[in-house]
């Protein structure tokens, strides 16, 4: 079966794009590492020794750059339906986190213990009609959030990618009545024409 024209598209444009090139000279496994970098270059979320949770982690580019940055004394969760290859000093907790058994998982690697940031960069698999994925994008989202309720300290770091449209401003205002800190970034990696930016929500209340 031949590629449409909008697929072979994607991939020429894929192919070509600066972060990309750049994700596979620096050994990264995907260019959204870069999206990752510029925020920590404004804001700060990575520091050593914390402990991260990295939700819908795959391919892995996000725990590889935090597994960088909080070093040995610090702990590294990744969490997601899909396979990862192994990354030095990161876990994984391989399943759907909406299910008890993947919590109970969690959990186990935890104890007591709360995590210091949040990373969410989950996205849907997109179907191309926005009246369809703009709502799974902010259930995910609303997933994250509510995990980041309940595993994070009270001085810790929520990161998650939200798609702008129907439901964001609503969720944005949820962010803000939790934290006392809410920033909105679009960092150069994001693709122009995609409606993504980040919430980078600081101290939970």
């Amino acid at each position: 079966m031949s590629r449409s024209k909008s697929s072979k598209r994607w991939l020429q444009e894929h192919h070509q794009d600066e972060y990309v090139l750049k994700a596979r000279a620096q050994g990264y496994r995907s260019r959204a590492v870069f999206k990752l970098a510029e925020i920590q270059q404004k804001d700060r979320v990575l520091r050593a020794g914390q402990m991260v949770l990295d939700l819908g982690a795959a391919p892995g580019s996000w725990s590889e750059y935090a597994s960088q940055i909080v070093g040995d004394q610090g702990t590294i969760i990744a969490l997601d339906l899909l396979p990862i290859e192994p990354i030095a000093g990161v876990s994984f907790v391989h399943g759907d986190f909406t299910e008890q058994e993947t919590l109970d998982q969690l959990l186990a690697l935890v104890g007591d213990r709360r995590f210091d940031l949040v990373l969410s960069d989950m996205a849907p698999n997109l179907s191309g009609m926005d009246s369809v994925d703009q709502p799974r994008s902010i259930y995910l989202a609303e997933l994250a959030f509510d995990v980041a309720e309940n595993f994070l300290n009270s001085t810790g770091v929520f990161v998650v990618k939200l798609f702008q449209g129907t439901g964001s401003e609503e969720l944005i205002l949820k962010f803000r009545s939790r934290f006392k800190s809410v920033k909105l970034r679009k960092p150069d990696a994001s693709r122009a024409r995609s409606s993504e930016i980040y919430a980078i929500c600081d101290g939970l209340r």
